[in-house]
């Protein structure tokens, strides 16, 4: 049984406004289909992975990206959800651990594959190969090279013996300047894609070592207090026995505005003009036209969360900046459908919420804020404190604190959500099994 591991963390600050805690950058949707949806690196990867024949594939994320998971994925892929962040290698161990207490075998190769790279579909079945050359017992650790572009000190490095396809590692070097860059790649180097493979039996055996066990329920129990270890300093520096598979395709890391730029189809996306302007790209998440006139080389991106004007080259800059915000995020898309903030003040929060066919919000109630409903479109089923009602356009359900509540959407469905109180954090809810309610 040949397992892939999906790694699918991060803040979402690089490509703000259009990512969020809530929303990291695999989950925006930018990448045209022929029938004209976009989808998002998330499920660009995942896609690729299923069309390549990948038997099993497990997602390691954290508790803020299971519902945009979901949404974008369904209930198929198995998830396993970091209690708290803690780097890399905890991340892939407790992956890997999961996979071991559901059945897998210490000598099936595991693949693992950070979700957020834009690479063509012929990349996955170079992973599948990956994959096959871990299962040798002769072979410890498999890494995924790619030829390198420039010297970028962004990336880690990797020295074959030779130059072939697959062939020994004799170096690997993590994030080198840009002048040591510049030097491995004369010798040969190349970059780092972050995608490698092993026997489980191989990872569970460093679980041990770094981490003091391999036992999922330990690993999970005892999380908070595992060491923050990042798999490139902690295993594969300190291995001596690599081999490294070339990948000669299109492999861009979508790190920056700048690099997702290069990627995107269409200089415009949303409802946005442009007008006498040379290497300009405007992403527009609003309902409001925006235009642009007589500029070069900038990024422009407009959402509920802020508005975004760059020079591309700049925009690498950003994380900085966007953290300096500390606001809320505004925009997310949940397993149940999506919500965007329309206004907020110490007291008050309103949100408009949309809804997907057969999804429902969760039966729970608040305890320091009351609640109220809109329906300004579509149709659905309301359960409140046992008690089943119809919703429509123009329905109004309210919900003082402490009163269960519930919606079902029959179609989709939009209504416009306010809350008032003193507190709009997620933990103010309470959630009930709809068993316990009155049919």
């Amino acid at each position: 049984m040949l397992h892939v591991i999906l790694l699918s963390g991060g803040s979402g600050k690089r490509l703000w406004p259009l990512s969020n805690d809530m929303y990291s950058k695999q989950f925006i949707r930018l990448f045209r289909l022929e029938d004209g949806t976009y989808e998002s690196m998330m499920m660009r990867a995942y896609r690729g992975l299923l069309s390549a024949g990948a038997d099993r594939i497990t997602i390691a994320t954290e508790k803020n990206q299971v519902s945009a998971i979901r949404r974008q994925l369904g209930e198929e892929p198995d998830l396993c959800v970091e209690p708290c962040r803690r780097d890399t290698f905890p991340a892939i161990a407790l992956a890997a651990a999961r996979i071991k207490e559901r059945g897998g075998s210490g000598s099936d190769p595991v693949i693992i594959c950070p979700v957020d790279a834009y690479v063509e579909e012929e990349y996955y079945t170079a992973l599948l190969e990956l994959g096959r050359t871990a299962a040798d017992p002769g072979v410890r650790l498999a890494l995924m090279g790619i030829e390198p572009t420039e010297p970028s000190d962004k990336f880690g490095y990797i020295l074959p013996e030779g130059a072939g396809d697959t062939c020994r590692a004799s170096a690997f070097f993590e994030k080198p300047d840009p002048a040591k860059a510049a030097s491995l790649i004369r010798s040969g180097a190349l970059w780092n894609s972050g995608a490698f493979a092993f026997r489980l039996e191989y990872i569970l055996e460093k679980s041990r070592e770094l981490l003091g066990t391999a036992e999922y329920t330990e690993l999970e129990a005892g999380y908070e207090s595992l060491p923050r270890i990042s798999f490139d300093y902690a295993v594969a520096e300190a291995e001596k026995d690599i081999r490294v598979t070339r990948f000669r395709g299109v492999w861009k890391d979508i790190g920056t505005w700048s690099s997702l730029t290069e990627v995107l189809e269409a200089p415009v996306i949303g409802p946005a003009l442009t007008d006498d302007c040379e290497n300009v790209s405007v992403i527009n998440h609003l309902s409001i036209p925006l235009v642009c006139m007589g500029i070069k080389d900038t990024v422009v991106c407009a959402s509920p969360d802020g508005i975004l004007i760059s020079g591309k080259e700049a925009s690498a800059g950003l994380k900085a900046v966007a953290e300096s915000l500390e606001r809320e995020p505004r925009y997310a898309e949940q397993q149940w459908g999506a919500f965007e903030v329309l206004a907020a003040d110490t007291n008050s929060l309103t949100r408009q919420i949309t809804m997907q066919p057969g999804n429902r919000i969760r039966y729970h109630a608040h305890r320091w804020r009351d609640e109220s409903w809109f329906v300004t479109a579509g149709t659905g089923e309301v359960l409140i404190d046992g008690e089943r009602r119809q919703a429509g356009p123009g329905s109004v359900f309210s919900f003082p604190r402490g009163t269960r509540h519930r919606m079902l959407a029959l179609e989709e469905l939009i209504l416009i959500e306010v809350q008032m109180g003193d507190c709009f954090n997620p933990d103010d809810r309470q959630f009930f099994p709809e068993d316990d309610a009155a049919v």
